[in-house]
């Protein structure tokens, strides 16, 4: 989101002449909080996420805004958290980060965010554990909302579907195809809850349910 141009960021000189000010060069874009700064021209802005962001933008985000919160507190932090909207995507959220100090050296805060890019480059996930727990919460969450019209399913009924899809062999409904968790039809689910003793009857519109405690362990 920073641009056509491939940067190296093992270079961290050569990415601070590319990425400061590059906000500048956007098309049809106001940065309205840079007409407030001095030093505009040294500060760069760079996007993490979007409206439509799937889960390893999110994941990623997470753990990047974690590492670059320090540099954003203080009476004149080196970088600002900020979104901005735009027509096509709903909304952009990233942070304005100055890459050049008063004294003309590059900022520490310039130097964490290349190291981080730098990360990225050479593996795509910088948090295994967040980005797996999304996946997981998300396929849950998918479960549910083919669910809907399901009433008085027991509290962690779809964790329970998770691990009966895994433990008989049905990975295509638990694996992140399209890095929005897993999914699986409706009737699967059906399928599995009669299995675990949750429902019973055939019908998918009109499943009947059964109580916690007669359902199997």
């Amino acid at each position: 989101m920073t641009g056509k141009k491939q940067i190296d960021w093992s270079d961290i000189e050569a990415a601070a002449k590319e990425m400061a000010g590059n906000w500048r060069k956007f098309n049809c874009f106001a940065w309205h909080r840079g007409c407030k700064l001095e030093d505009a021209e040294n500060w760069a802005i760079h996007y993490t996420s979007n409206r439509d962001s799937g889960l390893l933008e999110q994941s990623n985000e997470a753990e990047i805004n974690k590492r670059l919160h320090p540099f954003s507190e203080g009476a004149d932090p080196d970088l600002v958290f900020e979104q901005h909207s735009h027509w096509a995507c709903g909304y952009l959220d990233g942070f304005s980060i100055r890459v050049y100090g008063p004294d003309g050296s590059i900022t520490p805060a310039f130097g964490e965010f290349c190291r981080i890019k730098e990360a990225l480059e050479d593996y795509p996930v910088l948090n295994e554990e967040d980005y797996s727990d999304r996946e997981y919460e998300a396929t849950l969450e998918n479960y549910a909302c083919e669910m809907w019209n399901v009433k008085d399913l027991p509290d962690g009924w779809e964790s329970e579907v998770y691990t009966w899809f895994s433990d008989h062999s049905h990975d295509r409904y638990t694996e992140n195809a399209d890095d929005q968790g897993g999914w699986a039809p409706k009737e699967k689910i059906l399928e599995a809850l009669r299995a675990l003793g949750y429902i019973q009857g055939e019908a998918e519109d009109t499943p009947i349910i059964v109580s916690r405690s007669a359902a199997r362990p």
